[in-house]
């Protein structure tokens, strides 16, 4: 695996500097056309800019001004609550005006050449929502739902493992069975793994990392189960109360990867599984996120058995809250297969 070497695989360590440098690289690669190695300053200095944003995210003003947004209109308000928001859109900016020097219309490299390739055909065309200001604001989002879920999932899927280690064995045994260890995992690999498939999405379940969906608001007078929601009203949606509902899963409080299994031991996906939220307005990055998170998950556990370090004591499986629900520091040892 290229995010662990020998140096780091043989002792404790925290694994959230390599997975978040790890899956960041893959939303670069599809952005900037490049990979970058992880002490690069430039790449260095794009992620702590988005970790400052989305702990910024989690703080009581931000979600103050989620429930009462007109106070966004007070002058000086957004510029001082989302200090680290704007630094992380005008790095952007720099990335793409470097981005654009080296830029040829005939030649498509990666999504920002395909999205200036865009912009200026819409030159053609007023109103059109290509244009500089659209191309940072979908960059921010593409790194935000493709590097910080990601990531986060995965430092819980780790942590479960730790935890659980008579699952993480069984995993090894499908793996084993299906993949074996001298070939890199596929995606057409997924459909003959129902138990690691299950293990993710009870990850997902169980980690619940996003407890409550994205602010929305109403745009007509709703009527909700009987409840009359006026228009302008902003909806906040609690993904918790259907992920650990009591009335749908056995185990709501358990990790537990059976819920995603039937009686053959055949996946299922139950219709209670909304992590990435549902409707019209559901997370559109899920397909790239089950990607990411299967092949990273089945190379990490290809290639290693992953142990609690000795004498240190179990990790808390209650998360911390900024943006996103994570787990909080732990180490890990990594012992080569």
């Amino acid at each position: 695996m290229a995010i662990l070497n020998c140096s780091v695989e043989c002792r404790p360590f925290d694994p959230h500097f390599l997975i978040n440098n790890a899956v960041s690289n893959v939303i670069c690669s599809l952005v900037y056309g490049e990979r970058f190695d992880y002490d690069n300053k430039k790449f260095q200095r794009l992620l702590h800019f988005f970790e400052q944003a989305l702990n910024e995210e989690g703080g009581f003003l931000p979600q103050l001004l989620i429930v009462v947004p007109w106070l966004l209109r007070i002058p000086g308000v957004p510029q001082s609550v989302f200090r680290a928001q704007k630094e992380v859109l005008d790095f952007t900016d720099e990335l793409v005006k470097e981005h654009r020097t080296t830029w040829n219309p005939t030649h498509t490299r990666d999504f920002t050449d395909a999205f200036l390739q865009e912009i200026e055909k819409a030159k053609e065309h007023a109103g059109s929502s290509f244009n500089d200001n659209n191309l940072r604001m979908v960059t921010v989002d593409l790194f935000t739902a493709g590097t910080e879920t990601t990531s986060t999932t995965l430092r819980w899927a780790l942590l479960y493992m730790l935890l659980h280690p008579d699952i993480q064995c069984k995993v090894h045994e499908e793996i084993d069975k299906v993949i074996g260890r001298d070939r890199s995992p596929q995606m057409e690999d997924l459909a003959n793994m129902p138990y690691t498939n299950a293990v993710i999405y009870e990850t997902q379940r169980y980690g619940d990392i996003f407890p409550v969906g994205v602010p929305h608001m109403t745009y007509r007078d709703t009527e909700l189960q009987g409840f009359f929601i006026p228009k302008g009203t902003t909806v906040i949606t609690n993904l918790s109360s259907v992920l650990k509902d009591e009335t749908v899963w056995e185990k709501p409080h358990q990790f537990y990867p059976e819920h995603f299994l039937d009686a053959d031991g055949q996946f299922v996906k139950r219709e209670a599984f909304l992590p990435f939220s549902a409707g019209r307005r559901v997370c559109l990055g899920e397909q790239l996120a089950r990607m990411e998170l299967f092949l990273f998950f089945t190379s990490l556990l290809q290639h290693f058995t992953f142990r609690l370090p000795e004498g240190q004591a179990r990790p808390r499986e209650v998360g911390r809250f900024a943006a996103t629900l994570t787990p909080h520091p732990y180490q890990i040892q990594a012992v080569p297969r």
